[in-house]
């Protein structure tokens, strides 16, 4: 495994010390504070940490979470998002990649996507790897429910296909992703970690190209929007 899930783990705690408790980030309404008693709650409450995916225990999990953000110093807050629970079965490092390495890497972003002045960072070759890989799985379960086909290109990666007649998904190694000229299908194009970043619901702090037949231009628009795409 590559552990890059240890590695955003320890960047993305750098990054939300040097920004304070009070900074901005791409999750709407909340303060850098706010996303670290997430990340402390989603790995150290599992009763809690049921409620981002389980929407009856939603609440619960927006109470502990708020609790955890109003009776812990943020140092201390940021000291929990750095390490591992002793007892944690993410320990185990592919437990850990496979949980971690969107999670970490995507709030890494939120936290540096949400300040004025941000650019690009330049991401090591093996972690564009990493997340190329994890891209396909991300953007069908994403587009599961999308009613249009989209073509997602990497350039120098490849390319597959995602949403409606998505059995005609496909890898080039970097080839052209249209087949049909793009008549029939949306067309996403970006390096990995930013389609990462789109696809995982931050498309307008992503820099990725979006091309679509005028026939498709109200899916298109739904695509950029920061609201769910399932």
């Amino acid at each position: 495994m590559s552990g890059y899930a240890r590695w955003q783990r320890g960047q993305l705690a750098d990054a939300l010390l040097a920004a304070g408790p009070q900074a901005p980030t791409l999750c709407e309404g909340w303060t850098t504070r706010d996303l670290a008693a997430h990340l402390v709650v989603r790995e150290r409450r599992p009763d809690a940490s049921s409620g981002i995916v389980l929407r009856p225990l939603a609440g619960w999990g927006e109470h502990v979470r708020r609790q955890y953000r109003d009776t812990h110093s943020y140092v201390d807050l940021v000291a929990m998002v750095r390490s591992v629970p002793w007892w944690s079965l993410l320990n185990l490092a592919p437990l850990d990649e496979a949980t971690n390495l969107l999670e970490f890497f995507v709030h890494h972003e939120d936290v540096r996507r949400g300040q004025v002045g941000w650019s690009p960072r330049e991401l090591e070759p093996g972690l564009v790897e990493a997340l190329w890989r994890r891209l396909p799985g991300l953007a069908r379960l994403t587009l599961r429910r999308f009613g249009a086909p989209v073509a997602v290109q990497a350039p120098g990666f490849g390319w597959f296909t995602a949403g409606a007649a998505d059995g005609d998904a496909a890898a080039d190694g970097g080839g052209a992703a249209a087949t049909d000229g793009g008549r029939h299908r949306i067309e996403v194009r970006g390096e990995p970690g930013e389609l990462i970043l789109f696809f995982f619901g931050r498309q307008r702090a992503s820099l990725v190209d979006v091309h679509a037949p005028t026939t498709l231009a109200e899916l298109a628009a739904k695509l950029r929007a920061t609201t769910t795409l399932q």
